[in-house]
């Protein structure tokens, strides 16, 4: 047997030996810097171009946010007590078809993530700090549970 070239193999066709593909392929395992990715579908954006990576990472933020909504959403229209069978069955529905597209949404966002593009983790956290931001803290007076009082009894509106 030949112990020639047994130190390091050669790298195969589809995976070079650096763990990146250099070609229309594009699959990273570390995080990297750059508008040639690949999210979600294969060959968007791809090399279309900076506009369409903005777009994507536009998208992917937007995801974010929706799911930090649909989540605020969903705690604040939690099932009340005193409501009857089949009003308590209406909203249980409801709130299972806002749950199934959050968790559709999550999913999304951390497959888009998983491109390992350091752009499009910093869209997701972004979108989800804005989504948060919006719908979650209490900042803005519409998005208030009960008129502008926070869950722990400070009423903002007074601030």
């Amino acid at each position: 047997m030949d112990m020639k070239g047994m130190d390091s193999p050669p790298a195969s066709p589809k995976m070079p030996a650096n763990g990146h593909m250099d070609h229309h392929g594009m699959m990273h395992m570390t995080f990297f810097w750059g508008d040639r990715v690949q999210i979600l579908f294969s060959g968007w954006p791809g090399d279309r171009g900076l506009g369409v990576y903005l777009l994507a990472l536009f998208l992917v933020a937007v995801a974010a946010a929706a799911e930090e909504c649909l989540s605020t959403l969903s705690r604040r229209h939690a099932q009340p007590l005193a409501a009857s069978a089949g009003v308590r069955a209406s909203i249980g529905l409801v709130l299972t078809a806002l749950h199934t597209l959050r968790m559709g949404l999550l999913y999304l966002v951390m497959l888009a993530v998983m491109s390992f593009n350091v752009g499009v983790l910093i869209a997701a956290v972004v979108g989800h700090a804005v989504g948060y931001l919006v719908a979650g803290s209490g900042t803005f007076k519409w998005a208030r549970r009960g008129g502008g009082q926070i869950a722990d009894g400070y009423d903002l509106a007074k601030c």
